[in-house]
């Protein structure tokens, strides 16, 4: 049995077996979504690891982007998106993401989810970085959770849909290069269950926890790329990783992101100094793409030997700011910063991935039922660095058109009957498992962060690949086993996918390979070898 095919062993004899029309993995926008797109004559489980409140959705803080306005279009929608994406966004992904955003906004005014407003009952319009119209609609500083915790009341409605919190997928179940199910450890009964299904749709967000500094959840392990790249599904663009330029930056706490719609809001970036010198390096200013001003940021950082700058947004009074960023006025208070008075320390910190599963427009893998939409998945709409409140309308727009195709795959599927026992011949060893976790995310920070370089990126994949071969062959007993097999197999395919692309585009940027070459690269794709 090939060992780095599954992380357990197990004997379809013997295990519990539990059968479904759709699984869902994954309960942020794009799971719950999904869920409440396919028909409901079809019995669907949602399977996540912790509860249904906790995922990177629910934290998201800026808003959705629509082009809504009179002034707008879906047309400059696109190109902003393709401008952001440095010259990798696929065209036809992002025609659907912008074309079919509207109607997907208007099944959540249906679920009773309440965006901010103006005077006369319109809705309130911010703009973010790299977007040329106002087109952001929010709930505060708190769209995300708003979003979802509407979805989610709406999903326990659905008598076609069962919900299984603190339930860990483990590994994809393939058979004839088709996915038949799922094998997860209940942690509440404590034993693992196998799920069978049609049609298995992975959601479950993206891997920040691979960096030591994130704004992403614990939860965010990556575990759903990683278990489909172990099943032999396609990865794409894992070498692109969204830095966020303002993360609070305060030794209680260098996680809570201070939202790019402050900067949309007129807020301006200071060094320790408190001079202002964003323009120096694009002339959007604070506005620019996400990339160039998280490497606007590291610059002035190593130029004024400090760890932080500042963002001022003191211009605005206190009310409008309670009003506009409650959660940010709130938990920056918390920590002893008036940002009506003070400027709020910041600095970059891991954010999103634009790399995952390979899938096109209707959400398909290069596995047969095999399905994946939101941050795990990769269909070209963010290229090489995504456009500021795009992902919770990717989620929106492809679970909508996931939940679409589930008729079409599941009307004329059998479940396929199982008699197989997998026996991986993994070993019980004494490694120091957090040591090697916190090390491999102190090696990304540091050397597959912001800028990168040959030197620092071979010196990872040799760090990484040590940590890789002592746990590759370990019986894993726990869920953090699991994750920390999770994180170190995508670490190690993030560096290679990194030292592999010799340019600097998007969010990639190398030091030694500072420009752009159009003719030699185009897409990453990375596949396990069987």
């Amino acid at each position: 049995m090939d060992i780095e095919r599954y992380l357990v062993d197990f004997d379809t004899s013997k295990i519990k077996i539990e059968y479904h029309d759709v699984i869902i993995i994954g309960s942020g926008i794009a799971g719950v979504y999904t869920a409440m797109e396919i028909p409901e004559n079809y019995d669907v489980v949602i399977l996540t690891k912790e509860t249904l409140e906790i995922s990177n959705s629910v934290m998201a803080q800026g808003g959705i982007a629509v082009s809504l306005d009179k002034e707008d279009s879906p047309e400059l929608h696109y190109k902003d998106t393709i401008y952001a994406g440095a010259g990798l966004c696929d065209e036809k992904s992002v025609w659907v993401l912008v074309n079919e955003a509207a109607e997907n906004i208007e099944a959540l005014f249906k679920c009773g989810v309440k965006f901010d407003r103006k005077s006369h009952n319109q809705l309130s319009l911010t703009r973010e970085g790299a977007h040329s119209k106002n087109r952001i609609i929010h709930a505060g500083d708190t769209t995300g959770k708003e979003v979802c915790d509407k979805l989610i009341s709406v999903v326990k409605t659905k008598e076609n849909v069962k919900i299984k919190e603190r339930t860990f997928a483990i590994d994809l179940i393939t058979c004839q290069d088709t996915c038949i199910g799922v094998i997860t450890y209940e942690e509440d009964i404590k034993t693992y269950v196998l799920h069978l299904s049609k049609m298995v749709v992975c959601a479950t967000g993206g891997f920040g926890q691979l960096y030591s500094h994130t704004t992403n959840p614990e939860v965010a392990t990556g575990d759903g790329i990683a278990l489909a790249y172990r099943a032999g599904a396609q990865l794409v663009d894992l070498e692109f990783i969204q830095f966020h330029p303002t993360v609070l930056f305060h030794p209680e706490n260098k996680s809570f992101l201070i939202s790019e719609a402050v900067r949309g809001e007129g807020a301006i970036l200071r060094n320790i100094h408190g001079e202002s010198f964003i323009s120096l390096y694009h002339e959007l200013k604070e506005l620019a793409p996400r990339d160039i001003v998280s490497r606007a940021i590291f610059s002035e950082i190593n130029k004024t030997n400090s760890n932080h700058v500042y963002l001022d947004i003191t211009f605005k009074d206190k009310e409008y700011l309670e009003n506009r960023f409650p959660n940010i006025y709130k938990t920056c208070l918390e920590y002893g910063i008036d940002i009506s008075k003070d400027y709020i320390p910041v600095a970059p910190a891991e954010h999103y991935c634009m790399g995952g599963i390979k899938t096109d427009v209707y959400g398909r893998t290069n596995i047969k039922a095999l399905y994946a939409c939101g941050e795990a998945a990769c269909n070209g709409i963010h290229g090489a660095n995504r456009l500021a409140s795009n992902s919770l309308l990717e989620g929106l727009v492809f679970g909508h058109k996931i939940g679409k195709e589930a008729h079409q795959l599941i009307k004329n599927s059998i479940h396929k009957k199982l008699d197989f026992v997998v026996n991986t011949g993994r070993i019980l060893k004494d490694v120091e498992k957090n040591k090697i976790r916190c090390d491999t995310q102190n090696i990304m920070t540091k050397y597959v962060g912001i800028a990168r370089d040959k030197e620092g990126l071979t010196y990872a994949k040799d760090r990484i690949n040590e940590h890789y071969n002592k746990i590759v062959d370990m019986r894993n007993i726990s869920i953090e086993d699991f994750e920390l097999q999770n994180i170190v197999l995508l670490s190690k395919l993030v560096v290679e996918a990194a030292l592999e692309r010799e340019e600097s585009r998007g969010a990639h940027f190398r030091l030694d390979f500072k420009k752009k070459d159009d003719i030699k690269w185009k897409k990453n794709i990375i596949k396990r070898k069987n």
